[in-house]
């Protein structure tokens, strides 16, 4: 489904709903150019989960971990080169948690997802510069 986001706290608004819709161990593919909006609706998705503390990109850790009622443990793959990589940080020991993986920059390791990840795209919208149309696809009623 097709979502229109007018601000950074619309884009976290939606991550809050879309949480309260996951179950443990969902892993969530993200793509979109930088500045579209995903960690802000990281930000959301960590608060539906229950998970306190300050969210911010996890561009130079690659994963950063927030404890809550469900785990949220949220990658950028922006600096991988493979699938490969994202094995040799424990990509499978993440998996095997049960908590939500969020995943910057999916395209990076596309083979690493399978056909139960939750897809969401990010991307600009041609009706205003400062508007993101967010589409998900693999959560019901969304």
């Amino acid at each position: 489904m097709e979502h229109l986001s007018h601000s950074e706290q619309e884009t976290e608004q939606l991550g809050e709903q879309v949480a309260r819709r996951l179950p443990r161990g969902t892993v969530i593919a993200y793509t979109g150019e930088l500045g579209m909006g995903k960690t802000a609706f990281t930000r959301g998705l960590a608060r539906g989960l229950g998970c306190r503390g300050r969210v911010t990109s996890p561009t130079f850790t690659i994963v950063n971990e927030y404890e809550g009622d469900i785990p949220l443990f949220h990658f950028d793959l922006y600096r991988l080169g493979s699938s490969d990589e994202l094995f040799d940080i424990g990509w499978e020991d993440y998996l095997a948690r049960g908590g939500v993986c969020a995943v910057e920059w999916s395209e990076r390791a596309e083979d690493a997802f399978d056909g139960s990840t939750v897809r969401i795209d990010f991307r600009r919208s041609a009706q205003h510069d400062g508007w993101r149309v967010i589409t998900i696809t693999g959560v019901d009623g969304l």
